[in-house]
C-alpha cells in the first residue's frame, strides 16, 4: 500500500524555484489581509457602525450603540484571531509529525476528546472556573491524541495515514455522541452549553482572552520552535536521526505543543472543525513545504479564517447569528471530500 504523504522538505527547505521575495510578499499580503478583517470584524454584523464610532469605541467610549457595539465585538475578534491561530498551527504540526494530508484535531477527534472531558468534569466534578475548563480541555486532547494513535496502530502494518484518519473519525463520532448523551438529560448544563457545543466566538469577554493568552502564546512559541526538525521528519525518521534530529523528542514536543493549542482552543470557543486542515494546506500551496514559513503563515491565515467566518455568521442571518463553527464546517467539508480524491487514498 502507498500512503498519502505530505511533500518532504530538504534539511534547509531552500527554496529553489521559487524567487526569495514570493514567500516575504506571501506573508505580507496575509498579514494586511488580517488586519482588513480586524477592522471588517469591528464594522460589520448586525449593527453596522461607521468609522467615527470605531474610533470612540476604540477610545472606551461607550455613549451610543454604535460604540458600545465595538466595545463587545473587541474581545470578539480579539479570541477569534487567537482561536484560528492555535488550530490552524496545531493542524500543521499534526500534518508535519504524522506525514498525514488529511490530520486535524477535529478530524483525529482531539477537539471532540476536549469537549467530552470539559463536559464530564462541568457535570461529575462540577468544575466552573474558565481555567479548570482548559486543564480539561487539554488533558481531554491529549488522551484522545493518544488513544487515536493507539488505535490506528493496531493490525498489520502498524499506523498508516489511512488507518489514523479512520480511527479519528471514528472515534469523534463516539466523543460526539457520548457529549450530546450526557447532557441532553441536563437541561440546565445544556441550556449553558448548546452553544458551546456548535463552536463560536460570540461570548467572548477580556477575562477569557487574557487566560487563553498565555497558554496559546506558548503552544505557538514551542511549534514555531520545532520548526526545522518537523522538516526533517519529513525526510523519514532513520534520515533524520542521521542529519542530527532528536526524533523521538521532536516528534512528543510538537504532539504536545499541538494538544495544548487544540485543547486551549476548545476550552474557550467549543470544538470548532476543519481550521487546522484547510489552512496549512492553502500556506502549502503558496509557500512551500517549509515549515519555517508554513507555521507562522498558517498562524495569520488561521487567524483570518476564523474573522471572516465570524463575520459571515454575523451577517448572512441578520438579526441572527450563525455560530463559527458552522461556517467553518461549510467551508471545510468540501475541501475534505476534495482533498481525499486528489490524494487518491484508494482504499477509502
Amino acid at each position: 500500500m502507498t500512503a498519502a504523504v505530505l511533500d518532504a522538505p530538504t534539511p534547509d527547505a531552500a527554496p529553489a524555484r521559487r524567487p526569495a521575495w514570493r514567500r516575504p510578499a506571501v506573508v505580507a499580503a496575509m498579514t494586511a489581509l488580517l488586519g482588513v478583517l480586524v477592522v471588517a470584524s469591528l464594522v460589520l454584523g448586525t449593527r453596522v457602525v461607521g468609522l467615527d464610532e470605531v474610533l470612540a469605541g476604540l477610545r472606551g467610549d461607550l455613549a451610543g450603540y454604535g460604540e458600545a457595539a465595538v466595545s463587545a465585538r473587541l474581545p470578539r475578534t480579539a479570541l477569534a484571531i487567537l482561536v484560528g491561530a492555535a488550530l490552524a498551527v496545531s493542524g500543521a504540526s499534526l500534518q508535519a509529525v504524522t506525514r498525514n494530508p488529511i490530520a486535524d484535531p477535529g478530524i483525529l477527534g482531539i477537539t471532540y476528546g476536549s469537549a467530552l472531558v470539559v463536559v464530564l468534569g462541568i457535570v461529575v466534578l462540577g468544575i466552573s472556573s474558565p481555567s479548570a475548563y482548559i486543564g480539561a480541555a487539554v488533558l481531554g486532547a491529549g488522551a484522545a491524541a493518544f488513544f487515536v494513535y493507539l488505535i490506528g496502530s493496531l493490525g498489520p502494518g502498524g499506523l498508516t495515514p489511512l488507518k489514523l484518519a479512520l480511527a479519528g473519525a471514528a472515534t469523534s463520532a463516539a466523543f460526539v455522541s457520548l457529549t450530546s448523551a450526557i447532557l441532553l438529560p441536563r437541561v440546565d448544563v445544556m441550556a449553558t452549553f448548546r452553544f458551546w457545543q456548535v463552536g463560536g466566538v460570540g461570548g467572548a469577554t477580556w477575562d477569557r482572552v487574557l487566560l487563553v493568552l498565555p497558554v496559546i502564546a506558548a503552544g505557538l512559541i514551542l511549534a514555531l520552535a520545532l520548526a526545522r526538525g518537523m522538516n526533517l521528519l519529513a525526510l523519514g525518521d532513520e534520515v533524520a536521526a542521521g542529519l542530527g534530529a532528536h526524533v523521538g523528542r521532536t516528534r512528543l514536543l510538537a504532539f504536545v505543543s499541538a494538544v495544548v493549542l487544540a485543547g486551549a482552543a476548545t476550552a474557550v470557543a467549543g470544538p470548532i472543525a476543519f481550521v487546522g486542515l484547510v489552512v496549512p494546506h492553502a500556506c502549502r500551496l503558496l509557500l512551500g513545504p517549509d515549515n519555517r514559513w508554513v507555521l507562522p503563515a498558517s498562524a495569520v491565515l488561521g487567524a483570518c479564517l476564523l474573522l471572516i467566518s465570524d463575520v459571515l455568521g454575523r451577517i448572512v442571518a441578520r438579526p441572527a447569528e450563525i455560530e463559527v463553527g458552522i461556517v467553518t464546517a461549510v467551508v471545510g467539508a468540501p475541501f475534505f471530500i476534495w482533498l481525499v480524491r486528489r490524494q487518491k487514498v484508494r482504499q477509502l
